[in-house]
Parts: structure tokens; sequence; C-alpha cells
């Protein structure tokens, strides 16, 4: 006799069961578990890891200090200005049929924050010419409470994104979203490998779930069904597991999280990051025991929508052999 399954009654168990079909039960529940958690705390989950983010008074301090030095509105018109940067990483054993492949690479968004800046990302894509679109989290402005406001942004701006787009989540995401972003189009990989074709030929896309807060990454399940020698890129949230990325193989590696500093001294210097994880690696391009790496100052902000001398952009990567 086969016995019978009981059917979710309520709307957490029928999200838990429809996570746990989707990325396992363990993992379901970690990372609905530590979720459940933090909305309760302003300290990090070790407690001693402080989350400004978390504060709710941060916004009001930090625009009071731009006020009463003049810089208020200057940060908030910078936040709003976006700029396309372009990156060449140049991978010699790259399938020549995709040499000049172009990937467009959208993170820290946090689209409920400002709706200027998500116009403006809108508005920065669309006359752009990609083959694939990559996000690498930080979809919601806060890292707790209602997801409806970033679902929202997240749906308009899957509606100006061409092609396939490909998604993690950083530690200001739910879990909970991942049903509706998958729904809307974004193909989410947590924890996972998909192999991109063209022209009978294959690179490697692997993402892994945030690995600064929920520390639910999982470098072997996304890489393991990686052949030897295959081209390989990793999408991560943060930068901070760049040592185990580049020890298992990865030859590319795109991130976001620290926004570049977003509050910069003149020259671009952070005064900080946000992140474990050497300075250098904390905007642009860098290379780490053979692996290419990008880690992006994001289209949007956190905290509060400012920015000092770290412009906010979008990325066009472009994969070459490098010379004939």
């Amino acid at each position: 006799m086969t016995a019978k399954v009981r059917e979710p009654q309520s709307e957490e168990e029928l999200l838990l069961y429809r996570l746990s079909l989707r990325l396992g039960p363990v993992h379901a529940r970690q990372r609905l578990g530590i979720e459940q958690e933090s909305e309760a705390l302003l300290m990090g989950r070790d407690k001693r890891s402080f989350h400004l983010e978390n504060l709710t008074n941060a916004p009001r301090l930090i625009r009071f200090c731009l006020k009463a030095l003049g810089l208020f509105n200057r940060a908030q018109a910078n936040s709003r200005i976006l700029k396309t940067a372009a990156n060449t990483f140049t991978v010699p054993n790259l399938p020549p049929a995709f040499d000049g492949f172009r990937i467009l690479h959208l993170t820290d968004l946090h689209v409920d924050m400002d709706e200027h800046n998500l116009q403006a990302v809108i508005r920065q894509i669309q006359p752009l010419e990609y083959d694939l679109c990559v996000l690498t989290g930080d979809y919601r402005q806060l890292t707790w409470g209602p997801i409806d406001a970033s679902l929202d942004g997240m749906a308009r701006l899957r509606d100006a994104i061409r092609g396939d787009a490909y998604a993690v989540l950083g530690n200001h995401d739910s879990v909970r979203m991942v049903p509706a972003l998958e729904d809307m189009g974004y193909r989410l990989l947590m924890n996972e490998m998909t192999p991109l074709e063209r022209a009978g030929e294959t690179v490697y896309l692997s993402g892994i779930d945030d690995a600064h807060y929920y520390k639910a990454h999982n470098l072997h399940k996304a890489g393991d069904d990686i052949p030897i020698g295959g081209v390989s890129l990793l999408l991560s949230h943060t930068p901070e597991v760049w040592r185990e990325a580049a020890h298992a193989g990865y030859d590319l590696f795109l991130c976001g999280h620290t926004h570049g500093g977003q509050l910069c001294l003149p020259g671009g210097i952070p005064v900080t990051l946000d992140s474990d994880c050497p300075r250098h690696l904390g905007r642009g391009f860098w290379r780490v025991n053979g692996m290419q790496g990008y880690t992006s100052p994001g289209s949007g902000t956190s905290v509060l929508n400012v920015r000092l001398n770290c412009p906010p952009e979008v990325t066009l990567h472009t994969l070459t052999r490098g010379p004939a």
C-alpha cells in the first residue's frame, strides 16, 4: 500500500514545499530558517558582525551628515547617473564560437529603493547589444520584510532585458523570491551549473547562493559537473569566495556586493567595502591564481540613495580568445 503524502495546508507550507522541490529540503530549510532568525536581529549571525543596513536610523544619520557637509543633493544626483562600463576577458582556450560573446552584468539593483534609479537602469540597458544577461544579487532594498515591491521592480526590469537572464541571490534577497523570479523568466542558479551552447560548442555557467551572510553557497555542487578543461564562469553575489573559486578551477568570476564603497573619498578610495576580501578585489577587474574576476560597483544603492566618487554602472563583458 502506498503511503499518502499530506498536501501543504498553509501558504508557508506551500512555499517550503515548492522550495524543497526546487532546491532540495536541506537548502530550503537552511535559507528560510536563517532568514527568520535574522529578521529579529540588528547584528550579524555571530553577533560580532555589524550590519549598518539593518539599522532603521542609518539613512537619517547618513543624510544628516551629507547635508551638514553640503553634499547630499550632489550625492543623490550621482546615484541616478549610470555609466556603461566595458570589460574584456581574454581566455585563450575559449571555444571559437564564443569569441566576442557579450555578457550584460547587473548587480546590487535594490529596485524598490529609488524609482528614479530603476528607470535609469532600464534606460541605460535599452540600447545595448549583448548575448546574455547575468545578475549577481541584491534586488531588495532591505535585508528583511516584504518582497512585493522588489518583485514588482524586477518584473519591470525583466521586460527590458532581452533574451536569457541568469541570476543568483544576494544577502538582501529572500529565498521566498525564487518562485516569483523564475515565473518572470529569470533563471536562478542556486548552487547549480548550466551549459551555454553556441554553434555546437559549450561554456559552463555556475551560480552560488549568498556567501556573505547566509553562507548557503556550495561551490562543489555548483561545479562538480563541469568537465576538466571546460571554460567556466561563476556568478557570486560577493567576492569573498575568491580563493575557493580560484582553486576550484573557475576561469571567470563575476560578482558585486561591495557597491565599490558607494561613498568614497576623492580618487575613488572606499571608506568601507563591507566584504571580507582584499581591497583590490573591491571594484573592477582583477586576477587571482589564474582566475579572472570583476567586481561591479553595481547599479543601485544601499541604506540611502547616494553615491560619492563611485558612479553606478551596468557592465558589458566581452569574452575573447585574444589575438588571432
